[in-house]
């Protein structure tokens, strides 16, 4: 029984040497992953602006128009930057606020209860954005590497997540 219990203590200790060892690719997927859907989704909707600007305007969407350029422009802007890592956490807030938007106005009638609204392909890109909002974009990032350029010169500190993920 000893010999059961030392195995799984060491199995425990090496699954948690890797993991630590692995805590950037977390961030690093996560924003990659989001990044890369938004950016995309973003530029061909800045190349049909018509097409997304009638959907709007079914959808009753106030000042289809511009709100069609505002998600777009949010979008494809937004989705860069976290492929870059760059202003992750102010990156994340224009499109939470579009994921919100595009549940409560295209997809509510889908939304039967808390299971289904948690379901939606939309809903887990929140819940991403919020992860990435609250933990940083992790060590490879230009957030990152900035901060510690400035940690470096003396002109500033780094975030604690950035810290975390380096010690």
């Amino acid at each position: 029984m000893n010999r059961i219990s030392s195995r799984i203590r060491a199995v425990a200790a090496l699954a948690e040497r890797v993991g630590n060892a692995l805590q950037w690719l977390s961030p690093a997927l996560a924003r990659l992953t989001v990044g890369l859907v938004f950016f995309q989704s973003g530029w061909s909707k800045l190349l049909d602006l018509e097409k997304v600007t009638k959907y709007f305007t079914e959808l009753g969407i106030a000042a289809p128009a511009f709100q069609a350029r505002l998600a777009s422009t949010a979008e494809f802007a937004c989705g860069g930057l976290l492929l870059a890592g760059l202003a992750t956490r102010f990156a994340v807030v224009p499109l939470i606020i579009t994921m919100c938007v595009a549940i409560r106005t295209a997809l509510w009638e889908q939304v039967e209860g808390l299971g289904t609204l948690v379901g939606l392909t939309e809903f887990a890109y929140i819940a991403l954005l919020v992860w990435l909002g609250t933990t940083g974009p992790g060590p490879l990032s230009l957030d990152w590497l900035i901060a510690r350029g400035a940690e470096r010169l003396g002109t500033g500190t780094m975030p604690a997540a950035a810290s975390r993920t380096i010690a």
